[in-house]
């Protein structure tokens, strides 16, 4: 008990006195799932009007395996990522694998589903009413977009944050197609899980507490939200 509370009291020392390689670790953490969420908000954003507004056969089984694909393990993303990037892979000739930008292209596949199902679960649930009318108006189908769009803005936006969240906290991606690199592609999961075999408490410590205040956070963002909607 009394290593514990010590690894604690020297956790919170460094986080206090802002040790530089717990900052940058952390900064790093958020700058790769920030570009990881925004880049597959592009992706996301656009696919899932597409898919909501038109009729096509399929698309419910298409949903379907959209939502399954929200509990794929991040090892299966990593793997395949590691796979499409080596060098005998068909993106070998990049040779951006063991680098950040290959952790964004994997953290992107990874939360891509999660955005894309919520998004359409998001514009589901707008009223009919509200497209009737506007379709009544004259409005054009961009318009008739956007304006379901701006309806369900705050459940659209809770899903880019759970997707952030998704993308920060994950292990599996970044360690397999990361490596763990010091200064280079360490993030606070893989620095944790290297800190705790290594014995390092009090970094451990230090990295899993910002997670969990990271998580809170979040989930204090998504609580205000949903009582917006």
């Amino acid at each position: 008990m009394t290593e514990i509370w010590y690894g604690l009291t020297k956790a919170m020392e460094l986080i206090i006195s802002f040790d530089p390689e717990v900052m940058e670790i952390a900064a790093r953490t958020l700058r790769i799932a920030g570009t990881s969420c925004l880049l597959a908000s592009l992706i996301s954003l656009p696919l899932a009007s597409l898919i909501h507004f038109r009729r096509f056969h399929g698309k419910r089984v298409l949903i379907n395996i959209i939502q399954t694909l929200f509990s794929v393990p991040t090892v299966i993303v990593g793997l395949f990522v590691f796979v499409l990037l080596s060098r005998a892979g068909p993106l070998g000739e990049l040779g951006i694998l063991f680098t950040p930008a290959a952790m964004v292209i994997g953290q992107m596949i990874l939360i891509t589903p999660i955005l894309l199902g919520l998004t359409i679960s998001a514009l589901s649930g707008v009223s009919k009413e509200v497209v009737e009318t506007a379709t009544s108006l004259g409005a054009s189908g961009f318009q008739l977009v956007l304006l379901v769009l701006r309806e369900a803005r705050y459940a659209v936006l809770a899903a880019l944050i759970l997707g952030f969240g998704r993308a920060l906290s994950e292990l599996g991606v970044a360690m397999m197609v990361g490596g763990n690199i010091r200064g280079f592609t360490r993030v606070m999961t893989t620095a944790l899980s290297l800190a705790t075999t290594r014995g390092e408490l009090e970094m451990a410590l230090a990295l899993g507490i910002i997670l969990l205040f990271l998580a809170l956070v979040i989930n204090i963002v998504l609580n205000r939200l949903q009582q917006r909607r």
